[in-house]
């Protein structure tokens, strides 16, 4: 796997933290040439200082992916400065959780705006600059929810299935130019995403967020192992990645008999008929 990525140049968004951070050590650990991008410009740079610690390359940069002048600077630039770009990890991400009925369309347009948007950005800015040079390969982060029903999570699995829909049908085509695309549906990953979610309602709740996880049947994956899965993955062009066992038997389920695994993710999320 390391012959992969040693001497490559990768962007991962998200960086500063979770699967992002993960991804940015372990492509550097593997040799890359690493930026990692986030919002959280102070967070990337303190992820991007920890990975040069360690005598790796890795460079940080604030960017806001739902911003597309943003994004096209970003990947304009680090191929200007680099001379190409080999991986384009769009990986950064919100989650707005509440029943569809609760949420306003803001938050709709804000889930959207990153989780999808983000996307759509970076495949802009990087695809016809990887059909030139020959080569690259495209990983879009999407979810677990972007393959199976996620009842409260409605705006997210909507971002997260167009993010499906989008890789696979981009991957069909670019294969064409040289170009690579996967797109990574993790199941529940120890990363700070569900705790820095926006419950809508959360008050009502009679359980904490935390309570929440704890009470659920799959335990949390940790992040470090999830970012391995994900670079083996792609270091073999899978077209589909899933990293939880858990992951792999909801999405199995789901094929066989989707009433039944409605049911299930109904029952699990303890929503019934309005």
């Amino acid at each position: 796997m390391k012959r992969a990525y040693r001497d490559r140049v990768a962007v991962v968004t998200g960086g500063a933290s979770g699967i992002g951070r993960a991804l940015g050590e372990g492509l550097a650990a593997h040799g890359a040439r690493v930026v990692l991008a986030d919002l959280d410009g102070d967070g990337a740079a303190a992820a991007a200082a920890a990975i040069t610690a360690a005598d790796r390359r890795a460079r940080a940069a604030t960017v806001d992916v739902a911003d597309e002048n943003q994004v096209t600077a970003l990947i304009h630039g680090v191929i200007e400065r680099e001379g190409r770009l080999d991986y384009l990890f769009n990986n950064a991400g919100i989650v707005i959780a509440g029943k569809s009925h609760e949420l306003e369309p803001e938050d709709w347009r804000r889930v959207l705006d990153v989780d999808l948007d983000g996307v759509v950005h970076g495949v802009a800015a990087a695809y016809p600059a990887m059909i030139r040079q020959g080569h690259g390969h495209i990983v879009n982060t999407a979810s677990l929810a972007g393959l199976v029903p996620a009842p409260g999570l409605s705006s997210y699995a909507a971002a997260k299935h167009a993010v499906v829909g989008l890789s696979t049908s981009l991957r069909a085509e670019a294969a064409a130019f040289g170009v690579k695309v996967s797109v990574v549906c993790p199941g529940m990953i120890a990363t700070p995403i569900v705790e820095h979610a926006e419950i809508k309602n959360e008050e009502r709740l009679s359980l904490s967020r935390r309570q929440l996880i704890e009470l659920s049947p799959f335990r949390p994956y940790p992040v470090a192992k999830a970012a391995r899965i994900i670079l083996r993955g792609v270091a073999r062009n899978r077209a589909l990645i899933l990293i939880t066992p858990h992951a792999r038997l909801l999405w199995w389920l789901y094929r066989l008999s989707p009433t039944l695994a409605l049911t299930y993710w109904r029952r699990l999320a303890r929503i019934g008929p309005p």
